[in-house]
C-alpha cells in the first residue's frame, strides 16, 4: 500500500467513471472485454484504436464501446482517450486482451470515490496469476522499477500493471508526455512526485484470450518496450534531480559584492 496524504480531490458519490482501453488488432478479445465491464460501475467505455487492421473497432462498437482513432503509440491512445472523456471524474485504464479482470474494477475505483485516494493501481505481483499469464521478466521489471521509484520518491510499487484508476483532473495536472509504452511508469513516477495519495491493490490476472502480446509476445517487442520504459524512467528521474539542483542553487547565498 502507498499513501501520500496531504490534499483531497472531492468526488460526488455518482462520479462519472470512464474506462479507456488502448487496442491494436484485438478482434478476438475486445468484444468480450467491453461486454464484461459492469455498466453499473463504468458510465462509459472508450476503445482507443491504434490503427488496427482487423475487426477490433467494429467488435468494440458492437459490444457498446465508443471507438476513437488514437494513432500510433500506447501512451498516445491512453492520452487521447483521457482527452475524449470530458465528462469523467475517474479514468480507468485496462488492456483489451482479456487478461485484466473486470470484476476488480469496483475495487480500483472505490478508494477514489470515497475520497481517500487519488490513484489506485492494480498489482499482478500481489494478486492471483493464472499459469502462463505473465513472464517472470515482466514481474522482475515491475519490482525493479518499484525499487527505483522508492529510492527517488519514497513510495513503493510492486508492478507497472496497466489496470489502474486515477482522478482525471489529477492525471491532466501531471504533465504526461510519454506517448509510448513508457506511459505507465511515467504516470507512476509523476503521481509520486506530485504527492498524490496512492494505493496499490492485488488484482487477478488471466491469460490473454486472443491475439499476440505486443510486449511479451516476441523478443523484439520486449526489447523495444523495455527500452522505452528505461528511457522514460531516466528522463523523469533526471527532471526531479534537475529541479532539486535548481532549488539548491536558489537557496545558496550569493558571494557577489
Amino acid at each position: 500500500m502507498l499513501a501520500v496524504p496531504e490534499h483531497t480531490i472531492p468526488l460526488h458519490p455518482a462520479s462519472q467513471v470512464v474506462v479507456a482501453i488502448p487496442a491494436l488488432n484485438e478482434e478476438a478479445s475486445i468484444g468480450d472485454v467491453v461486454a464484461g465491464i459492469p455498466r453499473a460501475v463504468a458510465s462509459r467505455i472508450i476503445v482507443a484504436d491504434g490503427g488496427s487492421s482487423d475487426a477490433t473497432a467494429a467488435r468494440a462498437r458492437n459490444a457498446g464501446a465508443q471507438v476513437i482513432e488514437a494513432g500510433k503509440g500506447y501512451g498516445r491512445a491512453c492520452w487521447r482517450a483521457t482527452k475524449a472523456a470530458q465528462d469523467a471524474e475517474i479514468m480507468v485504464f485496462m488492456d483489451g486482451d482479456g487478461a485484466d479482470d473486470p470484476m476488480s474494477l469496483a475495487a480500483l475505483i472505490g478508494p477514489i470515490r470515497s475520497g481517500e485516494y487519488d490513484f489506485v493501481i492494480g498489482s499482478r505481483a500481489l494478486g492471483k496469476r493464472e499459469p502462463g499469464s505473465i513472464a517472470w521478466h515482466q514481474l522482475a521489471a515491475g519490482l525493479l522499477a518499484g525499487w527505483g521509484m522508492r529510492l527517488l520518491y519514497g513510495v513503493r510499487y510492486t508492478d507497472m500493471c496497466a489496470f489502474r484508476a486515477i482522478c482525471r483532473d489529477a492525471l491532466l495536472a501531471l504533465g504526461m508526455c510519454e506517448m509510448t509504452y513508457g506511459w505507465n511508469i511515467e504516470m507512476q513516477m509523476r503521481a509520486a512526485k506530485a504527492g498524490l495519495r496512492i494505493l496499490e491493490i492485488p488484482v487477478d490476472y488471466h491469460c490473454r484470450s486472443g491475439g499476440d502480446s505486443k510486449v511479451a509476445g516476441s523478443l523484439s517487442g520486449s526489447i523495444r518496450a523495455g527500452g522505452r520504459i528505461i528511457a522514460t524512467f531516466v528522463r523523469v528521474a533526471s527532471e526531479a534531480r534537475r529541479l532539486r539542483r535548481m532549488g539548491s542553487l536558489e537557496r545558496e547565498p550569493s558571494n557577489a559584492r
